[in-house]
């Protein structure tokens, strides 16, 4: 679960983090009081689970309260990058000297957190990284272990003198961070030092892992105020696991690792798939009826391609329920089937008999993939 900017600073302050002062504002007089509460001037920040919004005009410096409603009249109730933005955090300015960023990662591949620092920090960080690495200071924190004092000090090296001490603090606490709210990421950009010496995380971007979320009511309580794709919302309801992506091939399979290989053989045949749907072990009629209205509910799909495997599951049982669904729900597009495993003849066969005119049954899953391509690309009927 990715936190908006401001909640990731409440978590940050709760866990001894330095962050500036601010004010969340849905509205544009909210944003003019907010800046007068913090003095007159302030900075005006869209707030979206996205990031870039430096460069994109979703962070702007205002020097008078009048300047602040005018940025918040500008962000809210628009969208920002296709999110719907329905709130502003307002900041008091600092008095900025340097810039850094560090951030903190779970890295899969090798099973320990990864932790970046250079005294580069800022809007191109992307850049820097891949044009710079040698600018990027990279280490590995083994996570029974923990972050150890020489973590600390070899990263903190890659700063100037004045900043190490404050900056290490910082790190603790981020470590923190980490363990307390069961963070798969914690990155500050800009990590500023300030006028006087002090080290302050100027934004906050906070990935909580959503097996932990259990461990947190308050933080899991946050995401009601996430905005969420209509499609999203209805897969939500039906729990179904159910991710949106951007492509024009709606996927549905049994399992995650069978979904996850199918999106992957869409994309070797030239297409994107438009979602990750698990249907789970079962492939009722109402449950894949449920299923398709999902899918094709999202204007993207040109072709869906369902793809099971049938293990506990009978492939016979997943036939007739596709069957039972169109029954229920009209099929706009085709509907590539592959169907193997357990009774997957007599699906098949099922399907063959039933002569669907949406229904393209597919014996191998790469025959399929290329089939939902070539479909997916053809002038809608």
């Amino acid at each position: 679960m990715d936190l908006y900017e401001h909640m990731g600073k409440d978590v940050f302050r709760a866990h001894g983090v330095p962050v500036p002062r601010g004010i969340v504002a849905d509205s544009a007089e909210g944003g003019a009081a907010a800046a007068r509460e913090l003095g007159g001037s302030a900075v005006v920040k869209v707030q979206v689970q996205v990031g870039g919004r430096g460069k994109a005009g979703g962070v702007v410096l205002c020097r008078t309260p009048d300047e602040a409603r005018d940025a918040a009249a500008g962000m809210l109730g628009a969208s920002f990058k296709g999110l719907p933005v329905t709130r502003v955090l307002v900041e008091e300015l600092l008095p900025i000297a340097r810039e850094f960023y560090t951030s903190v990662l779970l890295d899969r591949s090798t099973g320990a957190y990864l932790w970046l620092l250079t005294a580069e920090g800022g809007m191109d960080i992307e850049t820097l990284a891949q044009d710079r690495p040698q600018a990027l200071r990279r280490l590995h924190v083994n996570p029974g272990l923990g972050l150890r004092p020489w973590h600390v000090r070899e990263l903190v090296a890659a700063l100037p003198v004045q900043a190490r001490e404050p900056a290490a603090d910082v790190l603790r606490a981020m470590w923190t961070v980490v363990l307390e709210a069961d963070a798969t990421l914690v990155e500050i950009n800009p990590l500023v030092q300030l006028e006087d010496g002090s080290v302050v995380a100027l934004d906050a971007k906070l990935s909580i892992d959503d097996n932990a979320l259990f461990r947190h009511p308050d933080l899991e309580a946050l995401a009601d105020q996430f905005p969420l794709d209509p499609v999203e919302r209805r897969a939500k309801e039906a729990d179904l696991q159910y991710v949106k992506l951007d492509g024009d091939v709606g996927i549905i399979g049994n399992g995650a690792g069978l979904v996850m290989s199918t999106l992957d053989v869409v994309a070797q045949a030239g297409a994107n798939a438009a979602n990750f749907l698990d249907i789970g072990g079962g492939a009722s009629a109402d449950k894949m009826a449920t299923s398709l209205q999902v899918i094709l509910s999202d204007p993207a799909v040109r072709c869906v391609f369902i793809n099971i495997f049938g293990g506990i599951t009978r492939c016979d049982v997943v036939a007739n329920g596709i069957l039972a669904a169109l029954r229920t729900v009209e099929a706009t597009v085709p509907l590539v089937v592959r169907l193997d495993g357990t009774n997957a003849q007599e699906g098949r066969r099922i399907l063959a008999a039933a002569a669907h005119p949406r229904i393209v049954p597919v014996a191998t899953m790469d025959d399929a993939a290329a089939e939902a391509a070539r479909l997916a690309k053809e002038p809608a009927a």
